[in-house]
C-alpha cells in the first residue's frame, strides 16, 4: 500500500511567499537604481576628468611652445652674435697680422737709414760735418723707431682684444650650445603623447633638480653674455679702425702695385662669387633631396609600423588557436594561412627595415655632403668678405688719411650694432 512522503522542514504561508517575492523585486529595483546612479556618477567623473586632463595637457603644450619660442629667439640671437664674433675675430686677426707685417717692412727702411749713417761715418777730415743730410737721417731713424713703437703698441692691443673676443666667444658658444640642447629636449617633450613607446613612470618627477636657476637669472645670463660679446666687438671694431689708420699713415705703396693688386682682388672676387653661386645651387638641390629622403624614411617607418601591427595580429591569432580543445587542435587551412602570413610579414618587415637602413645611410651621406657644401660656402663667403675688406681698406692708399672716413666692412661692420633697447626679446 503506497504512502505519501512529506519533506521535512519549515512550511511557509502564502503571504510569506508573496512578501518574499515583493521583497526580491523591491531589492532588485533598488539595486538597479543604485547601479544607475553609480553609472551616471562614473560618466560625469569620466567626462570631468577627461576634460580636465585634456585642458591640462593643452596648457602644458602651450607653455612648452611658448618656452620653445623664447629659447629659439635667444638661440638665433646668440647664433648671429657668434657669427659676428667669428667674423670679427678673423678680421682682427688679419689686421693684427697686417700690422706685424708693417713692422717687419719698417726694418728694411731702418736698416737703410742706419747703413747710410754708417757710410757717412767714413767721411774724413773737414767733410765730417753735421749737415742737413745727417740731421734728416737721424730724424728718419727717430720717425721709423717711433712708427714701429706705435705699430707694436697696436699689435699688443690687438692681441689683448683677441683674448677678450675669444673669451666672450667661449661663453657665448657654451650658452648657445646649452640652448640648442634645451630646445631639443623641449621639442622631444612636445612629441610625447599617450601612444608614444618611450613613456613610463619616473621616480619623483616633480622634484627640483640641483642647480636649477630662476627665469630672470637665465635671461640675465644670456643677455650679459650677448652684451659682453657686442661690447668686445665694438671695441675690436674701433681698434681695427685705429690699426688700419696707423698702417695707412706709415705705408706708401706704389701706384702700379696698387693697381695690380686691386686687379687681382677683383678677379678673385669674381671667381669667388661664381664658386659661391655653384655651391648654393648644389646646397639647394641637396636640401631638396634630403627633404624627399626624409619623407621616404617616414613612409617606410609608417609601413614598418603597420606591418608590425599586422604581424602582432597574426601572432595573436596563432597563439589563440593553440587553446582549441582536443581534436579541434588540428592543422587546418587557417593554421597554414596564418603561418604563411607570419612568414610573409616577417620577410616584408625585414625588407622594409633593410630599405630604411639603406635610406638612412643615404640620408646621412646627404647630410655629410651638405655639411661639406655649407662649410665650403662659409669659407668662401668669409674669403669674399675679407677680399671686400681688402678692397675697401686699400682706399687708404689713394685717399688722404685725414680725409679717410672708414665706411668699409672691415672697420665698421659692427659699428651700427643694435642698441640695448633693440636687444629686448619677448
Amino acid at each position: 500500500m503506497a504512502s505519501l512522503s512529506v519533506k521535512p522542514g519549515q512550511r511557509f504561508t502564502l503571504p510569506d511567499w508573496k512578501n518574499n517575492s515583493l521583497l526580491i523585486s523591491a531589492d532588485a529595483e533598488q539595486q538597479r537604481f543604485n547601479s544607475h546612479h553609480i553609472r551616471q556618477e562614473g560618466r560625469v567623473l569620466r567626462n570631468d576628468t577627461g576634460n580636465q586632463a585634456k585642458w591640462d595637457e593643452h596648457n602644458s603644450r602651450t607653455h612648452l611652445k611658448d618656452r620653445i619660442t623664447t629659447v629659439d629667439k635667444w638661440r638665433e640671437a646668440l647664433a648671429k652674435c657668434l657669427t659676428d664674433l667669428d667674423l670679427e675675430i678673423d678680421a682682427l686677426s688679419k689686421v693684427k697680422e697686417a700690422a706685424e707685417n708693417a713692422i717687419q717692412a719698417k726694418n728694411l727702411c731702418l736698416d737703410v737709414a742706419i747703413e747710410c749713417l754708417t757710410f757717412r761715418e767714413s767721411r774724413r777730415d773737414i767733410d765730417v760735418v753735421r749737415d742737413p743730410v745727417e740731421e734728416e737721417l737721424h730724424k728718419e731713424v727717430k720717425v721709423i723707431e717711433k712708427t714701429k713703437k706705435e705699430l707694436q703698441q697696436r699689435v699688443d692691443d690687438a692681441f689683448r682684444q683677441l683674448c677678450l673676443l675669444k673669451e666672450a666667444r667661449q661663453q657665448l658658444s657654451c650658452d648657445h650650445r646649452h640652448k640648442v640642447e634645451a630646445l631639443e629636449l623641449d621639442r622631444q617633450c612636445m612629441s610625447f603623447n599617450p601612444t608614444s613607446g618611450n613613456i613610463s613612470f619616473k621616480v619623483n618627477p616633480t622634484r627640483i633638480p640641483d642647480g636649477t636657476t630662476a627665469l630672470s637669472e637665465w635671461e640675465l645670463t644670456s643677455r650679459c653674455n650677448k652684451e659682453r660679446a657686442e661690447a668686445a666687438m665694438r671695441a675690436s671694431v674701433d681698434l681695427r679702425g685705429a690699426i688700419t689708420l696707423t698702417i695707412a699713415q706709415t705705408n706708401n705703396e706704389l701706384d702700379a702695385q696698387r693697381i695690380a693688386t686691386e686687379f687681382a682682388l677683383r678677379k678673385r672676387m669674381r671667381d669667388m662669387e661664381a664658386a659661391l653661386s655653384e655651391l648654393r645651387w648644389q646646397e639647394k638641390n641637396t636640401l631638396e633631396e634630403i627633404a624627399e629622403m626624409e619623407e621616404e624614411i617616414r613612409q617606410l617607418e609608417e609601413d614598418i609600423k603597420k606591418r608590425t601591427l599586422d604581424l602582432k595580429v597574426a601572432h595573436t591569432r596563432l597563439e589563440t588557436r593553440t587553446y582549441r580543445p582536443h581534436i579541434e587542435l588540428c592543422r587546418d587551412q587557417a593554421q597554414f594561412g596564418l603561418t604563411d602570413e607570419v612568414q610573409q610579414l616577417e620577410g616584408i618587415i625585414r625588407a622594409l627595415q633593410q630599405k630604411r637602413t639603406e635610406s638612412q645611410d643615404a640620408l646621412d651621406a646627404l647630410y655629410r655632403q651638405l655639411h661639406r657644401i655649407q662649410t665650403d660656402i662659409g669659407y668662401k663667403t668669409n674669403s669674399l668678405q675679407l677680399d671686400n675688406k681688402c678692397m675697401d681698406t686699400r682706399r687708404k692708399l689713394v685717399v688722404p688719411v685725414e680725409k679717410f672716413d672708414p665706411e668699409v666692412d672691415a672697420v665698421s661692420r659692427t659699428r651700427n650694432l643694435p642698441r640695448e633697447s633693440q636687444l629686448e626679446l619677448a
